[in-house]
């Protein structure tokens, strides 16, 4: 069974002409309600609603539901699966956490950027390529700057219907790469190659569309 649309659980902040102050969570009462029944765990307890949105996260980036759901999702909404199991609730959360945390460019979650960026030149950004070589990949940003070492996953990743380590390098054709540009994309990176990795490890109980 899928629980309704309304699944954001992003809190409600009052304007300063409220006269209630108080903070409420942009979730269904009962939707919310089961949903916390359900994953009710001995170790982890009763979930808030952070952990409900990683939850849901969680599930958005779940191979198998993107899958299962393809066709409905281009026509509809997504429709959140309830959890089978507590446990189930808490291992998609957990890393719904970890992608959130990363998609937010949490410095810690991301962590080390092993993927210096060499070459002589002014790092303006001209004629792009990726090179799957013996001494490792590179992203090069012209005929003698690049990225070492550099995931092929996170060159080919893509969001939606666009590649995003190809998409920001391509929008900044023609500029030269400043310490903090290099520095940014090189979380790019990393982030993309630990989202394919997490995505891979988020599995689920799914009923047929």
């Amino acid at each position: 069974m899928l629980c309704g649309q309304s699944c954001a659980t992003t809190p409600f902040y009052p304007s300063e002409q409220d006269l209630d102050q108080s903070r409420r969570i942009n979730f269904d009462p009962k939707l919310y309600a089961r949903l916390q029944a359900l994953a009710k765990h001995p170790t982890h307890g009763t979930p808030d609603e952070v952990a409900v949105f990683d939850y849901i996260y969680g599930v958005l980036h779940c191979p198998a539901y993107r899958a299962t759901y393809a066709e409905f999702l281009k026509i509809d909404f997504p429709r959140i699966p309830w959890p089978v199991t507590p446990d189930e609730f808490w291992d998609v959360s957990t890393k719904g956490t970890q992608l959130r945390k990363l998609h937010l460019m949490d410095p810690a979650t991301i962590g080390p950027t092993p993927y210096p960026f060499k070459g002589e030149g002014n790092a303006v950004v001209d004629k792009l390529r990726f090179e799957d070589g013996p001494d490792g990949n590179k992203i090069w940003i012209n005929a003698t700057q690049y990225f070492d070492a550099a995931p092929a996953v996170s060159w080919t990743f893509y969001i939606g219907g666009y590649q995003p380590a190809q998409k920001w390098l391509k929008d900044r054709k023609g500029r030269a790469l400043t310490l903090d540009d290099v520095k940014h994309y090189r979380n790019i990176l990393k982030i993309l190659a630990e989202t394919d990795r997490i995505m891979k490890m988020i599995t689920m109980t799914l009923e047929a569309a």
